[in-house]
């Protein structure tokens, strides 16, 4: 048996992954340790809005909502969608 490895769960509320224009804060910083684990280690991007994270169709999330589905490992429906499902 393999000895276990280590894992990080990192939430950045308002660190998005932008157009990387000009018009992009984050693009636009230096962030030498971010741009580190970006490049060096695993990483995923998560889809923040509608139907991805239990919302209506194009509604922009929230952190409430991202936390709630992230600690769930699983979509979990608001009840506006809930309900329109019914």
């Amino acid at each position: 048996m393999s000895a276990p490895q280590k894992v990080v769960l990192m939430i950045l509320d308002g660190w998005g992954i932008g157009s990387g224009d000009g018009s992009d804060a984050i693009a636009t910083a230096r962030t030498p340790f971010m741009d580190g684990l970006a490049e060096g280690a695993p990483h995923a991007r998560l889809f923040t809005d509608g139907e991805h994270v239990g919302l209506p169709k194009g509604q922009m999330g929230n952190s409430e909502v991202g936390h709630l589905n992230i600690g769930a490992g699983r979509v979990v429906f608001q009840d506006l969608v809930r309900i329109d499902r019914a």
